[in-house]
């Protein structure tokens, strides 16, 4: 493999070269990168859902959905297609990113983001929330599982909102075609993938010079992204805790003064 052409130091370059080449598709980092490709959104969105007529006309991830007034919520993967149906595919390796609450509030977001003023209530497209999980979250022992709202008191008819649910177990990897896309999605090497899409994809991320460089340098922005995180929660306990002395708190969390003053204006000394 070529060098990577950055500034990073050679251990560190070896790190991060290991840590690419451990990736899979169920890591949401380079689950990210693979799927924002229109292609491969339009393969998995076909084999999930069991239609060869779906077509993807557009993919974005780490699509923020904005709530003014509660909180906001960042999908993995958002795809629309030819027909205007939305869907949110999350990957999710803790059974808890997979709370049935939390689809429901996704799928309420999307929905609150896509009408206008005005605009009817008949506009509302389709929409499918889809939860590919590392674990049987629902527990059942199915490869997947539809979840659809019903009528109680019409022998449980379909409510047809045109929302939809949808979980993937992962453990199921079998020789049907939804079984060898978990396949694919818990394989390291790009080579041994059933679906060429995605070897394809995967592989210019392992191997592909420019695609280490891409790597590389998201796997560093994350790193530093979540420093700050953990550095600004210290700073928030530290507050909480009494502590008043501002210089004090950027000292011991390493974050810049003007960052620590920023965090606290406005709040009571």
């Amino acid at each position: 493999m070529d060098e990577i052409k950055n500034n990073i130091d050679p251990e560190r370059r070896a790190e991060l070269l290991e840590i690419i080449q451990n990736f899979r598709l169920m890591d949401d980092t380079f689950m990210n990168k693979v799927f924002e490709d229109k292609e491969c959104a339009e393969l998995l969105l076909r084999v999930i859902l069991g239609r060869d007529d779906l077509t993807v006309v557009k993919v974005v991830s780490q699509l923020e959905l904005k709530n003014l007034q509660g909180r906001s919520a960042r999908l993995d993967i958002y795809a629309v297609d030819n027909q205007g149906k939305q869907y949110d595919v999350e990957v999710q390796r803790n059974d808890e990113g997979a709370a049935p609450r939390r689809a429901r509030y996704n799928s309420s977001l999307m929905d609150a983001n896509v009408l206008l003023p005005g605009e009817k209530f008949d506009n509302l497209p389709e929409s499918y929330i889809i939860f590919i999980t590392e674990h049987d979250v629902l527990k059942g022992g199915k490869p997947l599982y539809t979840v659809n709202r019903t009528i109680s008191e019409l022998d449980h008819e379909i409510f047809t909102d045109g929302s939809h649910i949808i979980y993937v177990n992962g453990e199921i990897r079998n020789e049907t075609a939804l079984g060898e896309l978990m396949q694919d999605f818990f394989c390291k090497d790009p080579r041994e993938m059933h679906y060429k899409v995605l070897s394809d994809r995967a592989g210019y991320f392992k191997d592909d010079k420019e695609g280490v460089d891409t790597m590389c340098k998201l796997v560093e922005d994350y790193a530093d992204k979540r420093a700050n995180e953990r550095s600004i929660s210290m700073a928030t306990k530290l507050w909480n805790s009494g502590m008043r002395d501002l210089q004090q708190i950027a000292d011991l969390t390493d974050l810049p003064l003007d960052e620590v003053k920023k965090l606290f204006e406005g709040k009571t000394a």
